[in-house]
């Protein structure tokens, strides 16, 4: 009998997982940002971790992407939006105005800057964006959650730098 249980628990137990990702700042933001891009209400019945999925590569879909080639319109956006949602998640916790800044060739390589008044608060070299993903969910919230972070202690530390183009 404790077979039949144990399957159940592990569900339970991914579905609160999955619960608690969602709850994160980052995600947050970022499922908010999906649903404004939305006009029409296609996506209404989808739930969050549907509208997250594209964000999510597992091994054998990073595998069928080739290693050269170029981004497609679809995954630029999905890559805007993910820095637009940290800039969002900073400037709820911190009060102050970030934006994102981004330079790309059209072979997948540039550099994304996040700024705050005078101050770099994120700074990613970008390369082989035409496979931008991530290998889970968590990993996803993992790495929003890490540039989201960074971003307020460094306004934190340098409150004169970050409030000086307000």
């Amino acid at each position: 009998m404790a077979e039949t249980v144990a399957p159940q628990a592990d569900a339970d137990a991914d579905a609160g997982s999955t619960a608690a990702l969602l709850a994160t700042p980052f995600l947050r933001e970022l499922v908010k940002m999906l649903r404004a891009q939305d006009t029409h209400g296609q996506w209404d019945g989808r739930s969050d971790e549907q509208l997250l999925k594209p964000y999510v590569l597992t091994a054998e879909e990073r595998r069928a992407i080739p290693i050269i080639g170029d981004p497609d319109p679809e995954t630029l956006w999905r890559l805007e939006l993910f820095f637009n949602a940290v800039c969002v998640a900073i400037e709820r916790e911190t009060r102050q105005m970030v934006t994102p800044m981004m330079k790309m060739s059209h072979e997948g390589f540039g550099r994304m800057v996040l700024i705050c008044g005078r101050l770099v608060v994120g700074n990613k070299q970008l390369r082989d964006v035409h496979r931008f993903g991530f290998p889970s969910l968590a990993r996803l919230a993992e790495q929003g959650g890490r540039f989201v972070s960074e971003g307020i202690e460094m306004i934190r530390q340098h409150p004169e730098v970050a409030n000086h183009g307000a």
